[in-house]
């Protein structure tokens, strides 16, 4: 039993002599090709064998054929395995540069072609979350460019939507200054419902800037909605008379939600708004409200006619404005951009889907604990 602990302490003592060696190659070469790293992990591995059977064999003063032996025997192993070290070597350092210039071409090309070659897991791991992150890139750029044309839709319709009531101000007021007007009175009202006019669009404006800059502060309280539906309501009723529309809603059951009251307000002052101008005299404009599982759904119905189908996933896009079904087109398609961003804010998220005689607009929100 001793002989043996002996011959395992001086084959340790050899190992370690030559595994401190490898590890100080190792970082001296840290920075080249990982085909010389595993060459050197070969050489160490050999080496370790190599120096113990080096120590034991002086210790246990073997012959010197026995020793020539082990050695011969030692060395033919150390060839093998700095052979097979640079065979997987290179393999590895093939892969790599193929998965080099892979990645080079989607940094120029914008798309990645993941190798062809059998590669080692990790390369392929690698080679994979490239090819995600390809498709994720190809997916932000699409909605980036989405957004670009939704951002100059915008400014084009705003601008003529700017430019139409700044262009009766200034000719009403030119009528005004040279006393062409046999009643002043009436152009004074029109006067100051163009400029209602363009301060609701530039509060919309204002507002949207606010919801896509992250800067919409919430101060969310546990209210009814039947209260929330009924001022709604009372703050429409006007504007449906004036249009000979019907509203429907009364009976909305007092379900609690954590919302902010004044900014979930105006969400159902502009679906409501929306829906009373697309009602024809005589439609009806319902609001409702209901509990499914975890979550309140608040829905706008109309009599529109329905959206076609191609429309409908724009129909939330900033600077949408209908297209024949809800013709003719009015404001300067902010408002449900705003109803969508004030819900998402809320935890929550906008649908609409047609009806026989029109369409419907959902918000879904998270029911309170």
């Amino acid at each position: 039993m001793r002989d043996l602990l002996l011959i395992a302490l001086y084959a340790l003592l050899g190992a370690v002599a030559a595994g401190l060696l490898g590890a100080l190659a190792l970082r001296m070469v840290r920075r080249r090709s990982v085909a010389v790293s595993l060459a050197v992990v070969a050489a160490v591995a050999v080496a370790a064998m190599l120096s113990g059977t080096l120590a034991v064999a002086r210790a246990m003063f073997l012959s010197s054929h026995d020793l020539a032996v082990v050695t011969t025997v030692v060395a033919m192993a150390a060839v093998v395995s700095l052979g097979a070290a640079l065979l997987l070597g290179r393999q590895v350092v093939s892969r790599c540069r193929e998965l080099v210039s892979a990645a080079r071409e989607f940094g120029e090309r914008g798309s990645f072609t993941p190798p062809a070659a059998p590669a080692p897991a990790e390369l392929v791991a690698l080679s994979r979350e490239l090819a995600l992150t390809a498709e994720r890139l190809a997916a932000s750029r699409e909605r980036e460019r989405a957004l670009e044309t939704s951002r100059r839709e915008l400014v084009a319709w705003i601008s003529h939507d700017l430019r139409t009531p700044l262009a009766g101000l200034r000719a009403m007021s030119e009528a005004l200054e040279d006393g062409v007007v046999a009643d002043p009175a009436r152009y004074h009202r029109q006067m100051r419902a163009e400029v209602e006019r363009l301060n609701s669009m530039v509060t919309d404006l204002f507002e949207l800037s606010r919801i896509h800059a992250g800067a919409l502060s919430l101060c969310p309280t546990r209210t009814s909605l039947h209260d929330l539906v009924g001022d709604a309501l009372a703050g429409a009723e006007a504007l449906a008379r004036q249009h000979g529309v019907r509203l429907a809603g009364g009976g909305v059951d007092p379900l609690p939600v954590e919302v902010d009251g004044k900014e979930m307000t105006r969400v159902l002052s502009n679906l409501l708004v929306n829906a009373i101008r697309h009602t024809p005299a005589e439609g009806t404009v319902a609001i409702a409200a209901e509990r499914r599982a975890d979550a309140v759904v608040l829905s706008v119905t109309d009599a529109c006619g329905g959206i076609p189908e191609e429309d409908l996933p724009r129909v939330f896009d900033t600077g949408w404005r209908g297209s024949r079904a809800r013709t003719p087109p009015s404001g300067a398609g902010l408002g449900l951009a705003i109803v969508r961003g004030i819900v998402e804010a809320h935890s929550g998220h906008a649908d609409v889907h047609n009806v026989p005689g029109g369409c419907r607009f959902e918000l879904t929100l998270p029911a309170p604990a």
